[in-house]
């Protein structure tokens, strides 16, 4: 599962030999899993792997990132997406996000829409 929140991208799946309770949270920038550990009380230490697809990442509990998920909707003030990922992390991060927004905008106007 893809995650795009204010302070971070997340890819979240669970792996085989993960535990039946846990989930592997993967991230491209380290400091998208900093910003993330602060909130989940279960998370592992920051693992890199620079030859892997995602070069960051932590384990948690299912429980306290479901938790987390629900908190990041609960506490939801913002009325672009886009405009406050560059308060929260500028404008170069607002921009390449901008392009994955284009990218899907694309899937409107096609005939399987």
């Amino acid at each position: 599962m893809w995650i795009f929140t204010p302070f971070g991208f997340f890819s979240i799946v669970h792996k085989t030999y993960d535990a039946p309770e846990q989930l592997t949270i993967r991230a491209r920038v380290r400091g998208d899993l900093e910003n993330l550990v602060s909130h989940l009380p279960s998370a592992s230490a920051i693992r890199e792997d620079i030859n892997a697809d995602y070069r960051f990442r932590i384990t948690a509990e299912k429980d306290d990132v479901a938790y987390l998920m629900a908190r990041l909707v609960v506490d939801l003030d913002y009325d672009n997406f886009k405009n406050q990922v560059a308060k929260e992390q500028g404008y170069d991060r607002a921009a390449c996000y901008g392009e994955v927004w284009s990218t899907l905008y694309e899937l409107q106007s096609t005939e399987a829409a």
